[in-house]
């Protein structure tokens, strides 16, 4: 519990068995956290198996693989039907570090922000923690686009690391967005549509043979989507679309 709030942490997984017990145990060593839900997207590992094992933890599995955003979906319904107030994304391969939860908790849990992001660019350390060269130049003019068209000031759209109150979580219109992973852009453009500040806190970088990463075809794949979203956002603010997206 954060100020009498219940802090749940979803982790959307996906042959994470190498990891999965290292960042839940970090995790709940932080002290507030009341349950850990692991969504498994057909794991062709050993994730699920481990994550039974873990106490004070609900374990879901899917029928078929549905996709990274169809992953969350799963990962916030789950949390709101058991009655989070504090929900926090951390991915099981440990590439961002859970001792960010007591900070990101209380920045909602006290009523300042709805949704608060732990940033890989804040403090000018990516590289330095090993981000591709490649990965922090699209980052940066993906980031730089989007803020022009959504007329926001964020540091990175891209971080995984991230925190939401339920009021937020119930609200959002999740379902229609995209199963892969541009949900993750969607679903700040969406935070953004419905005029909530997004809060950032520094973030270690970490990248390592286990951690999760998608190839160049598919990272293009995002970038396209994310470049969309944005543009679909600007339209409909200015009345030129009307998308499922953005509702008026």
């Amino acid at each position: 519990m954060y100020n009498n709030q219940k802090v749940i942490v979803v982790m959307p997984a996906y042959n994470a068995a190498q990891t999965l017990k290292k960042t839940y145990d970090e995790v709940m060593a932080q002290g507030i956290v009341d349950l850990v839900i692991v969504v498994d997207d057909r794991s062709s590992d050993q994730t699920v198996s481990i994550a039974e094992k873990l106490p004070n933890t609900v374990v879901h599995q899917h029928s078929v693989n549905l996709g990274y955003g169809g992953n969350q979906k799963s990962c916030y319904k789950i949390a709101l039907e058991h009655d989070g107030d504090i929900v926090i994304m951390v991915h099981p391969d440990y590439q961002y570090t859970p001792k960010l939860i007591p900070a990101m908790a209380s920045m909602i849990g006290n009523g300042l922000y709805e949704c608060v992001l732990g940033s890989r660019i804040l403090g000018g350390h990516a590289l330095k923690g090993g981000m591709p060269i490649w990965k922090y130049v699209a980052n940066r003019f993906l980031t730089l686009s989007e803020n022009l068209l959504l007329k926001a000031k964020l540091s990175e759209y891209h971080t995984g690391y991230r925190a939401f109150s339920r009021n937020l979580l119930k609200q959002l219109p999740l379902e229609v967005n995209s199963d892969d992973f541009v949900f993750d852009n969607q679903m700040l453009a969406q935070i953004i549509w419905f005029g909530y500040i997004i809060a950032e806190v520094s973030c270690p970088t970490k990248y390592f043979p286990e951690a999760s990463s998608i190839n160049l075809v598919r990272s293009i794949k995002y970038g396209l989507g994310c470049l969309a979203t944005a543009l679909k956002f600007r339209m409909a603010k200015t009345g030129l679309l009307a998308s499922g997206l953005f509702p008026q």
